[in-house]
């Protein structure tokens, strides 16, 4: 989990949570990215750079006055900030008081859950935060508005009353990986992903295997059944087998061709061990373009060091890649989350505020 929320937990030093807002053109970092600063020192990151100097400036000047009023900050990208990426950010600062505090605690409990977050930049401080169905989780929400987007990423709109409001929608890691194999390479990948937007469900057969200490992100399974977790992986997962027994990896590698809706496969090994596996997929009935889907070897075209850390690199970036080419084709086409147990909030009537 990213240290901005983790480190709320761990300590009650005053603080100022930092928020790009808006971006417009080119910025260092995405709307909805975050960092805390307190007068000692800041958790997470901006983007670096002069921006991030400023806004860490910013923040200990709300500190050291006691300023709990939330504000939006707009910075060109340009000479007087020694930037040269062009664009325009737009920086929300929330002071952190009990009340925000308590909420962040909320939704720190709710990592594994969609949330939309509701901070109020102008006037009295006020936030709120939303579960799907647009309940109440945390916060003040009699002031928040009555309606706002839920499908734009972090963006500010203007209430029918004219007061702006920060929409910050906190969503759940879409990316899982579903890892089988707790050797050298596999604990290699798992500190490799730790700290990246995934979920990783960490499978063997040997409990002792498994380290004692395990990132925010992983889920282990000790089991002789090591199959039903191929069916308990969610649609469009991604797989990543290198157990200690190639006749496992094969009954692994069978049970995921028989998924229709798995996603990412990847099979450690040799182009040799590739060969053996069409065969016997082949001879199985599996069809041509299943196998052909199959990752193997896995990794980064043009690395051949075998070291574990160095597989655990290039197959992070093997998956980040394959994440990031499923989100942008989800923005594309986004969906509208919808509840069985109530009706989903509609969009904010008013116009987006023209920043």
């Amino acid at each position: 989990m990213s240290d901005w929320l983790t480190a709320i937990e761990n300590d009650t030093q005053a603080s100022v949570l930092v928020t790009v807002a808006l971006v417009e053109g080119s910025g260092p970092r995405e709307a909805g990215a975050k960092m805390r600063v307190t007068l000692d020192g800041q958790m997470d990151t901006i983007g670096g750079g002069h921006l991030e100097l400023r806004a860490v400036e910013i923040a200990k000047t709300m500190l050291a006055t006691a300023d709990t009023h939330a504000r939006l900050e707009r910075f060109a990208l340009g000479p007087s900030l020694g930037q040269c990426c062009g664009g325009v950010v737009h920086l929300a600062f929330e002071y952190v008081d009990a009340s925000l505090h308590a909420l962040l605690a909320a939704l720190r409990e709710r990592r594994q859950q969609d949330s939309w977050r509701l901070t109020a930049l102008d006037g009295e401080p006020a936030s709120a935060l939303f579960d799907v169905a647009g309940r109440l989780i945390a916060g003040t929400g009699e002031q928040a508005p009555d309606t706002f987007s839920r499908e734009r990423a972090t963006h500010v709109a203007q209430g029918s009353e004219g007061r702006r409001w920060l929409v910050d929608p906190c969503l759940a890691p879409r990316a899982h990986l579903t890892l089988f194999g707790a050797g050298h390479v596999g604990a290699a990948i798992v500190r490799a992903l730790a700290h990246l937007p995934c979920n990783i469900t960490w499978v063997d057969e040997r409990e002792d295997m498994f380290p004692a200490q395990l990132p925010d992100n992983v889920r282990i399974a000790a089991t002789d059944t090591p199959e039903e977790f191929v069916a308990m992986a969610p649609p469009g997962g991604s797989f990543l087998v290198m157990t200690h027994s190639h006749a496992l990896d094969q009954r692994l590698t069978q049970a995921i061709m028989e998924r229709e809706d798995a996603g990412w496969f990847g099979l450690i090994g040799s182009h040799t061990k590739r060969k053996q596996f069409e065969h016997r997929l082949q001879a199985r009935g599996v069809p041509d373009e299943r196998i052909a889907a199959m990752v193997c070897p896995i990794g980064m075209p043009g690395i051949r060091n075998k070291a574990p850390a160095v597989i655990a690199a290039s197959v992070a970036c093997q998956l980040l890649m394959v994440w990031e080419e499923a989100a942008a084709a989800a923005l594309a086409a986004p969906l509208r989350l919808a509840s069985a147990s109530a009706p989903p909030r509609r969009p904010i009537r008013a116009a987006i505020h023209p920043l």
